[in-house]
């Protein structure tokens, strides 16, 4: 897959303040309907999978729930058979709490972004003063990350 480019954290910031700006007024437009994401993690109730559940479905999403024991993402002989049909049926890949190099494997085969970790505590590192240390701040960061990978 060709490499994206990052967006700024200046852009990040900006997109986030944005959509709580939107979404505080009512104006929550669903920028991400038509697209089908994996989450991909054996801790589905986990609060990173919850914040990554919610920041995308709250944009229009779909999100399926994806066991790594149970889809052969665990067994690297596995994964990049596995990865190939991931890669067919979503637009993204939000692994947690997977080693990085079974992440590479799965990057390399899926053939679209797949993303580590996007909803952890410590993915949205850096943007607290602007957009508040809380949960909401980091939805929104979170989704403005989301929403980048096909702007």
């Amino acid at each position: 897959m060709p490499t994206r480019t990052h967006p700024s954290p200046s852009l990040l910031i900006e997109r986030a303040l944005s959509l709580q700006s939107a979404a505080r007024s009512g104006r929550t437009e669903p920028l991400l309907r038509g697209k089908h994401f994996a989450l991909v993690s054996e801790r589905q109730d986990s609060d990173a999978a919850e914040r990554f559940y919610r920041a995308a479905t709250e944009l229009g999403a779909q999100v399926a729930r994806i066991r790594p024991s149970v889809a052969g993402l665990l067994d690297a002989a596995d994964v990049e058979n596995t990865a190939r049909w991931l890669g067919r049926l979503y637009a993204a890949v939000e692994c947690q709490d997977l080693p990085a190099e079974r992440v590479e494997q799965i990057r390399a085969a899926a053939g679209i972004p797949v993303l580590d970790g996007l909803g952890s505590d410590g993915a949205d590192s850096g943007a607290g003063e602007t957009l508040g240390d809380d949960a909401e701040g980091r939805r929104y960061l979170l989704q403005a990350r989301l929403i980048s990978l096909f702007a």
